[in-house]
């Protein structure tokens, strides 16, 4: 074999060589590919996430921490304690007032003593302190939960509810953060013992523990006038500006259902926004029956009906039951808020929020900021959005026909004088066979920068006399108060 030969020869087993070792490179490649993200991943998850794992409401190991740590406070963001230690007990300054947003310690847990359970049983005291302690077999004290929660804003809401049972939340529309959660009927935290027993007996029928601002279901009514108003946008881009209704008679028949306006009024030739500002059945009746049902689902769907919030509480899950096969005598009713859709106070005001914001939604959220029990920040919880939900041309058109509720039509009368450009949507929701009403009312305070969202329900309004209305103008001139300060 000459040498020319033998090189060729090796030249040829090289390249069998190089195709059969190319499996085997490329295998090692993505195990080095897969090993050096497991590598990461774990590093991401003992440097990133592991507090976020660690404090996740869920993990029932959290309690053994209290071994060793004293419960640590909870604060409203300016400076007010609402939870703390008395001895052996947890007390409760502010006894029913923060209620169902503070929660309660034993049994379940509830409020922010569930979400802030791992905060509330970690330590950040000196290390000398800490080792001293430890050799004295004493606890370190446990750090202080710093939440969104105003007190004043908290107290006007709780004391217009007043006697009457429903829920009041406040939201930032731009950051998620609630600044006040009421909730009727309460208790008092101090008394979980007693309240929990009667609760929870035979044959009790006691719904005081519930969080109705978010665990509550209740018919929408005409705030969900909004909501259809944008189905209908989406469905006649080009034609909902010249939409017309002449409502005249006091009753009509739509898909064999007959639908009369709230007190049987009559509003004469309407468009879309005075439709709206006069929160006129009859007219939303009538554009019901001209939406597409599975495209009204869809865009109901992508506010978040059906699906779980963003939401690291305890929250129940809004309510949207039509869809394309859906027996068409249901339409007329559920477009102006009856029927069977249901929403949670929390929903609606993340979705009031949403179109304040620009059409951005962001995720509530209750804990501000970590501290030692000596005042030093250990962690800062920075908003977070979830996705834009809404066009700026949707918004825009959104907030111009709400502005016309509070300046022309069934807010207007609430909202006279006000300092500040509201805008927002009443409802009457009736329920009990229409002999009892649910009054709602979401707005935001300021058309040009908003500053609050609000989500108000008053049960039995047409018993008690109180109107959601009312309790958002007082809230609002609150905040206004405050920001002079």
């Amino acid at each position: 074999m000459t040498m020319e030969q033998f090189l060729e020869k090796e030249e040829r087993i090289d390249k069998i060589n190089e195709k059969l070792n190319r499996p085997i490179i490329g295998i090692a490649y993505i195990f080095g590919i897969l090993f050096v993200g497991l590598i990461a991943y774990i590093l991401r998850f003992m440097i990133v996430d592991k507090d976020e794992v660690i404090a996740n409401a869920a993990n029932s190991r959290l309690d053994s921490f209290a071994a060793d740590v004293v419960r640590g406070d909870i604060v409203t963001t300016d400076g007010k304690v609402i939870a703390t230690n008395n001895g052996d007990d947890r007390y409760y300054p502010c006894g029913d007032l923060f209620a169902h947003a503070v929660g309660f310690s034993k049994y379940t847990k509830a409020g922010i003593e569930l979400v802030g359970n791992y905060y509330l049983l970690e330590s950040h005291a000196g290390g000398f302190e800490k080792f001293f302690h430890t050799l004295r077999e004493e606890s370190n004290q446990g750090d202080v939960v710093v939440s969104t929660l105003n007190y004043d804003l908290q107290k006007k809401a709780y004391d217009c509810l007043g006697n009457a049972d429903g829920a009041v939340i406040v939201m930032e529309p731009d950051t998620g953060k609630i600044l006040a959660m009421v909730s009727k009927p309460d208790f008092d935290p101090n008394d979980i013992d007693e309240v929990w027993e009667e609760a929870n007996s035979e044959g009790s029928t006691s719904s005081v523990l519930l969080n109705r601002a978010t665990q509550g279901l209740y018919p929408p009514g005409s705030t969900f006038k909004v909501l259809t108003t944008l189905s209908y946008m989406r469905q006649y881009p080009g034609k909902y500006k010249k939409y017309t209704y002449n409502c005249v008679n006091s009753e009509e028949i739509f898909n064999s259902v007959s639908v009369h306006c709230y007190g049987k009024k009559t509003h004469g030739e309407e468009d879309l926004s005075k439709a709206l500002a006069n929160s006129c059945n009859q007219a939303y009746a009538d554009i019901g029956t001209k939406l597409e049902l599975g495209k009204w689902k869809e865009t109901l769907e992508s506010l978040l009906y059906n699906k779980n919030l963003p939401y690291t509480g305890a929250s129940a899950t809004s309510r949207f039951y039509l869809d394309k096969d859906s027996n068409k005598g249901y339409v007329p009713q559920t477009a102006f808020g009856q029927g069977d859709t249901l929403v949670t106070p929390l929903h609606n005001a993340m979705i009031i929020s949403t179109i304040a914001n620009g059409g951005l939604m962001m995720k509530p959220y209750m804990i501000d900021s970590i501290e030692n029990y000596k005042g030093k920040r250990i962690k800062k919880f920075s908003p977070s959005s979830y996705d834009t939900l809404m066009t700026s041309n949707e918004v825009e058109t959104l907030t111009e026909y709400m502005r016309k509720v509070v300046t022309e039509g069934t807010a207007a009368d609430y909202f006279a004088g006000a300092e500040y450009k509201a805008c927002g949507k009443t409802g009457t929701a009736e329920y009990a066979d229409g002999n009892h009403d649910f009054s709602w009312f979401i707005g935001f305070d300021d058309t040009d920068k908003p500053h609050i969202a609000v989500s108000i329900v008053v049960e039995e309004s047409d018993v008690n006399g109180i109107k959601a209305t009312a309790i958002a103008r007082s809230v609002m001139d609150e905040y206004y108060k405050l920001l002079d300060k």
